[in-house]
């Protein structure tokens, strides 16, 4: 991955936390082109599905850095992310789907020990049917996240040394999304995902 720091070393500290990550070998990590408005200093990562045949999953994490504080973040980072995976057609109709794809963030966040504050976001169900000269063609349903949080610690340690357990957090939302059996953190990969530097 590549990117330039424009604030301060925290950013670029950040940066090299989030470089260390290795990713579950199911999805394939790249990055993509960061928003500039939103702070100083950004980096956006795309998550897709390794098997080139899948879009069943797909996802974003784009970290932020104020070096000055933004006082809607109670913090200088803020990490924002997106999930979006393919449901079994017949779990759309369960009345706590939405509650329960919250409580993948938050089980997550817990279990890559990535401690955070101002955590928010939307759970949103669809279901699309096709119609006309396309009936044939089989329901999608989809759960989309969308979450933002303030990365915090609690004993004292400069934020930016876990920021790849926010990255690692992001990762398991995503597994949680897909059905995969969840993976102890720590636990080294047989095959580690590609990583293509974009130009």
């Amino acid at each position: 991955m590549r990117s330039v720091p424009k604030t301060g070393d925290a950013f670029a500290e950040a940066l090299v936390r989030v470089r260390a990550v290795v990713i579950r070998p199911e999805f394939r990590l790249d990055e993509a082109p960061a928003p500039s408005r939103l702070a100083p200093s950004a980096l956006a990562l795309t998550a897709e599905s390794a098997d080139p045949g899948s879009d069943r999953a797909s996802g974003r994490f784009v970290l932020l850095h104020d070096p000055d504080g933004v006082d809607e973040w109670a913090g200088t980072f803020r990490a924002v992310v997106f999930v979006r995976a393919a449901l079994e057609h017949d779990l759309i109709g369960d009345p706590l789907l939405n509650e329960v794809g919250w409580s993948w963030l938050v089980e997550s966040l817990a279990g890559a020990g990535a401690e955070c504050t101002q955590a928010g976001g939307t759970v949103t169900c669809s279901d699309g049917q096709s119609f006309g000269s396309m009936a044939d063609r089989p329901a999608d349903s989809f759960v989309e996240i969308r979450a933002s949080w303030t990365p915090i610690t609690t004993d004292g340690t400069p934020v930016e040394l876990g920021m790849d357990r926010h990255v690692e957090a992001w990762i398991d939302l995503l597994a949680h999304a897909t059905g995969l059996m969840p993976m102890p953190h720590g636990i080294s990969q047989v095959s580690a995902p590609r990583r293509r530097e974009r130009g």
